[in-house]
């Protein structure tokens, strides 16, 4: 039987509660497909931080190293400020791994109401790949005058050619194989001079080289309103690391609850583990009561199952998540039902072992 090193991060809040349900499943899709996951639990957030003084030991990464994937359920906490959690354990890994795309898909499932009037599963179907490694969030800047009238604060964008060129690479070989073969580029280049103009330049010689590709370019602020507007116009869409964050979060809610949004922050060489979690964080609000939506960690898990070169599990799982949602299955709150985290699971769970 094939067995796969799992590092696993649940983290905070509703993060120790999906990691589990995503893993029950995840377990159950293996023992149909003739493989297994050997999970190694890593105990790091920010209670660990509250304890400790840091996001994760020192010896994180090496311990993550070892790993064929990392599967993280959530991190934050009301008292820990976000930029010490982020920068204490999620960008390290992201970095230190290469993890320079992240892939976020988009999709309306049947059964699923979206905010939008005339959304249909047929519309809303759309990846987002974020530069997951320079960009906006770069380390370069700092603070002068603190606490006085004079305070100032600076912060650098960091673009490079290799960093901007294997990003949107991706980003047209992911579209180029997908059946509608469209790609848009998520551009500030009235506004931004020099970074956004240089992100544009890299997007035409990219596309050059698939003369299959629909391709355009598009401000970010027309298209946030156009992912609203006319979702159905978009199938890959290519975004820096701030507009790739903002405008995922924005096509989950199109979608119907940011519950169900996956990622995948992916090292594509395999020279380094990927790492795989949901979008939603670790909703403080609702954490301990059972009743978050696992299916942002279960479609995550399957990510890193197609990463892992298991792509039928893969599909198993997504396409029983979807007979589950198109005949009336357990819903959770955001999704307008009254569900519980173990009623979605164990909805799921059985299925496999009957199959």
């Amino acid at each position: 039987m094939r067995t796969y090193e799992i590092a696993v991060i649940p983290g905070d809040g509703i993060g120790r509660e999906v990691t589990p349900a995503a893993l029950q499943v995840l377990q159950a899709a293996g023992q149909k497909h003739g493989f297994a996951l050997n999970t190694t639990e890593h105990p790091w957030g920010c209670d660990y931080f509250v304890e400790h003084g840091a996001m994760m030991p020192p010896d994180g990464l090496d311990q993550l190293s070892h790993s064929d994937a990392i599967f993280l359920g959530a991190v934050g906490r009301p008292d820990v400020p976000d930029h010490i959690s982020l920068w204490g354990l999620l960008i390290p890994i992201r970095r230190a791994f290469r993890q320079y795309v992240n892939l976020r898909p988009v999709k309306l499932w049947p059964g699923i109401p979206s905010p939008l009037r005339n959304a249909t599963p047929e519309t809303v179907d759309m990846v987002i790949v974020r530069e997951n490694n320079e960009g906006e969030y770069s380390e370069i800047g700092g603070r002068l005058h603190q606490g006085t009238e004079d305070e100032l604060a600076v912060q650098e964008a960091l673009f490079t050619r290799k960093g901007t060129d294997r990003i949107i690479n991706f980003a047209c070989e992911l579209a180029a194989a997908r059946p509608r073969k469209r790609i848009c580029s998520a551009t500030k280049s009235n506004g931004i001079i020099h970074t956004m103009p240089f992100w544009d330049e890299r997007f035409a010689h990219a596309t050059a080289n698939h003369p299959d590709l629909h391709a355009e370019q598009v401000l970010i602020d027309a298209l946030a309103a156009a992912v609203v507007l006319t979702p159905q116009r978009f199938d890959v869409i290519v975004a820096s690391n701030l507009f790739g964050d903002i405008l995922s979060d924005l096509a989950a809610a199109v979608a119907g609850s940011i519950g169900i949004a996956p990622s995948a922050n992916l090292n594509p060489e395999k020279d380094f583990p990927s790492m795989f979690e949901p979008v939603h964080g670790s909703a403080p609000d609702i954490a301990g009561q059972g009743i978050a939506n696992p299916i942002g960690a279960i479609w995550s898990g399957a990510q890193m199952l197609e990463h892992l070169g298991e792509e039928h599990a893969a599909n198993d799982i997504l396409g029983r998540l979807e007979d589950m949602l198109a005949n009336d299955g357990p819903r959770t709150r955001d999704l307008g039902g009254t569900a519980t985290t173990a009623d979605v699971t164990n909805a799921l769970t059985p299925s496999f072992a009957t199959a």
